[in-house]
Order: structure tokens, then C-alpha cells, then sequence
């Protein structure tokens, strides 16, 4: 057989995403992003024993548009992360390991990321702005 002839391995112009990868992607990236994460909540606690002048630069710049940004990405990740890892843990108990549970528990983790994290932002604003 010519090297011609032999089949290409799946590429991203012929690769058609799934859930389940795209979720296992996702949950790589929000373990990063976690990471990051824990570096500004340093920053933070440091600032605070710093004194009200460190303290004011952190706020201040966690008030901005950008700190905003980056901490709901990292809520958003945090989130995303706990429930994903949920659904890692369910799998271990080995149950939903057929293909319609993987979709309906992938889907659940979406959906839960979302309403946990729209919750826990609302609730920092009324209690922030009370």
C-alpha cells in the first residue's frame, strides 16, 4: 500500500466536535483558569494583610471592567469545574455511562454552570450594593 492510499487521521477541518469532548476540553481549561485564579486570590489576601493602601490598589483594580472579567471567568470556571467534576464522580460509582445519560449529564453541567454561577452574581451585587 502507497502512503497515499492510507487514511489521514481525523484533522479539525474534518473532525466533528462532540460533548463529551468539547466538555472534557472544557473542564482541562477551567482547571488552568482555576489556577490562574488562585494567584489573584493571593494577591488579594496579601493586600489585605498588607494594609488599606494595598488593599484599595487590589479593589480597585478587581472593580474595574477587566478585574469584573476575570472574576467571572473564574467563577464561571469554578463552577464548571465542581459540576463536571460531580458528573467524574457519579461515573466512578460507575453509573450514566451510556451514550444518552453522557448527553443528558453533559447537558446538566451546561445548564448547571449557568444557573450557578448567574446565582452567585446576583447574589454579590444585592449584597455588595446593600
Amino acid at each position: 500500500m502507497r502512503s497515499a492510499d492510507r487514511p489521514l487521521s481525523p484533522h479539525l477541518q474534518i473532525y466533528r466536535w462532540q460533548l463529551t469532548s468539547v466538555l472534557s476540553i472544557l473542564h482541562r481549561a477551567a482547571g488552568v483558569a482555576l489556577s490562574a485564579g488562585a494567584i489573584l486570590l493571593v494577591w488579594w489576601l496579601v493586600a489585605a494583610a498588607s494594609g488599606p493602601g494595598a488593599y484599595d490598589g487590589v479593589a480597585d483594580f478587581l472593580g474595574s471592567w477587566f478585574g469584573l472579567v476575570l472574576l467571572f471567568g473564574w467563577t464561571l470556571s469554578l463552577f464548571y469545574h465542581l459540576c463536571n467534576g460531580i458528573r467524574h464522580l457519579v461515573w466512578d460509582t460507575g453509573h450514566g455511562l451510556d451514550l444518552r445519560s453522557t448527553y443528558v449529564g453533559g447537558w446538566l453541567v451546561v445548564g448547571g454552570t449557568g444557573v450557578l454561577t448567574l446565582i452567585a452574581w446576583i447574589a454579590g451585587i444585592f449584597s455588595w450594593a446593600s
